[in-house]
């Protein structure tokens, strides 16, 4: 059981909800701040002040005031308004991420909703709802409108939901959980819709897998040392004292564990060997270095609170601002796609060195010409990398004006999030190219010449791909390369 109090969700925490169904609990001190903001805007009503979204239209409409007894009709129509999403549904764990943030963020208690909306969303969340959202249609900024609508149209009995794969309308969810519908208050149907959670929830998920690649590109790159005969000159720690990126520091220390012990390195009669083995230590370290950005700003948007205006129950005032733009989360978005684009890149160029390394045979089969080996997954993997240059143009250096102007700078962050998720996919299923290719290289060597830990992967990996002896489905074999990935068996091992 996770307790969720809004300040301190970490992203292995939200992983373990997401992936792993693990229940959370709210914490009582958050309940009594969203309290304490919910009473905050019956205070505001009471008092007959004007303040935006609570008695105001919204965007362009601001101007208009709405009187006391339609306000609840207010924040109805505003979530069947807004739900105006198109597209396919977003995956089910990135839907189920925006349920969790969506909550997370309300839990700040400067929302303005009752604690019965937070405990709704929680019994959604731990029954394994997974609202439909459709992915298209938000512009990032006043947050992802219209498909955090089409989740909070759950929370009044309406919009669609999966629950145990089985599609069922949100009346059909509210009574299987024997919840009722819930009548919304002032400021509540704006407080679920104004924010950034399904840019962010789409960016967590592209995060976990671009993550997940580098870690098994490490391998990748250790197995293609090996089976080139690389030298590992480039990974003494030296070269990272005068040159102290941290990342090209780590990159190297990882790669030096993996290889240690290793009587298969050091082998190529060229005293340098090309970049996409030489200069690994800088390469993956540059990524890494963007993961981590990403990564901080990932654990700092999952803990703030989005919408506007936050409620300030200690001062009694509602500040309007633009916490729901998503700016800076788009811009980080924008380096998860372009440094995931550069570790595919980095693979390819490492896979198409074994195909055509000249201590082996053409496409690391024996009879070639009457076997193409593994020749056309270099096609796959260039196909990929082609896509992704396409893939990391940014979105968010575009901006356009909607709400009649007045909304006139967007971030986009949704489309960045989007893109990313295509790429970090993409670069998964390269990294399953690279380990076959590199796999296969070392069945041309002695597996008991390789270091201890890549030779223990490396059985693992021969568990379930056997050599490439003759020509086969080579598609099958990509697929199980992909799931050995997506499990992180090869690399239970650890570093």
């Amino acid at each position: 059981m996770i307790e969720l109090d809004g300040h301190h969700l970490s992203l292995r925490d939200a992983e373990r909800i997401v992936w792993e169904n693990e229940p959370v609990s709210l914490s009582p001190q958050a309940l009594r701040a969203v309290e304490a903001s919910a009473r905050r805007v019956e205070e505001i009503v009471a008092e007959g002040r004007r303040v935006y979204g609570i008695n105001t239209g919204l965007g362009k409409l601001s101007t208009q005031t709405i009187p006391p007894e339609r306000l609840g009709e207010l924040q109805l129509n505003l979530l069947r308004s807004h739900a105006a999403g198109v597209g396919e549904p977003l995956p089910p764990e990135a839907a189920r991420a925006a349920l969790l943030f969506r909550l997370n963020a309300l839990l700040r208690g400067h929302s303005g909703v009752r604690p019965v909306v937070v405990e709704h969303l929680q019994k959604l969340l731990n029954a394994d709802v997974v609202p439909v959202i459709p992915s298209q249609g938000s512009v990032g900024s006043s947050g992802d409108l219209a498909p955090l609508a089409h989740l909070a149209l759950l929370l009044i009995g309406e919009g669609e939901a999966l629950v145990q794969g089985e599609k069922l309308s949100g009346g059909e969810v509210l009574q299987r959980l024997s919840l009722k519908p819930l009548r919304l208050a002032p400021k509540e149907g704006l407080a679920l819709i104004n924010g950034t959670q399904v840019s962010l929830a789409v960016g967590f998920c592209a995060f976990r897998t671009a993550r997940n690649a580098w870690e098994h590109a490490l391998w990748a790159t250790a197995w293609a040392y090996e089976a080139a005969g690389a030298h590992t000159a480039p990974l003494d720690p030296r070269l990272g004292e005068v040159h102290p990126h941290p990342g090209q520091k780590l990159a190297a220390e990882r790669l030096r564990a993996l290889l240690e012990g290793s009587r298969l390195t050091g082998r190529n009669p060229d005293v340098q060997d090309p970049y996409s083995l030489r200069c690994a230590p800088q390469v993956l370290g540059a990524v890494w270095e963007g993961l981590r950005f990403v990564e901080q700003t990932l654990e700092i948007e999952i803990n703030s609170a989005t919408d506007n205006p936050l409620l300030f129950p200690e001062t009694g005032e509602a500040l309007s601002g633009g916490e729901f733009h998503g700016e800076t989360l788009a811009l980080a978005l924008e380096v998860l796609g372009l440094v995931s684009a550069q570790l595919g890149a980095f693979l390819e160029r490492q896979l198409a060195h074994l195909l055509e390394h000249p201590d082996l045979p053409p496409f690391l089969v024996e009879e070639g010409g009457l076997h193409s080996g593994l020749m056309i997954a270099q096609y796959t993997a260039a196909s990929l990398v082609a896509e992704n240059k396409v893939l990391a143009h940014p979105a968010s250096v575009d901006s356009i004006p909607t709400s009649g102007g007045k909304e006139d700078y967007n971030s986009l962050a949704s489309i960045g999030a989007q893109k990313a998720h295509r790429i970090a996919q993409n670069v998964e299923k390269i990294t399953a190219l690279a380990l076959l290719v590199a796999g296969q290289a070392l069945g041309f060597r002695d597996p008991e010449e390789m270091a201890p830990r890549t030779r223990r992967a490396y059985r693992r990996f021969r568990e379930e791909v056997p050599p490439w002896i003759r020509d086969r489905l080579l598609h099958g074999d990509i697929r199980k390369a992909v799931q050995l990935v997506r499990r992180r068996e090869l690399i239970s091992d650890g570093l």
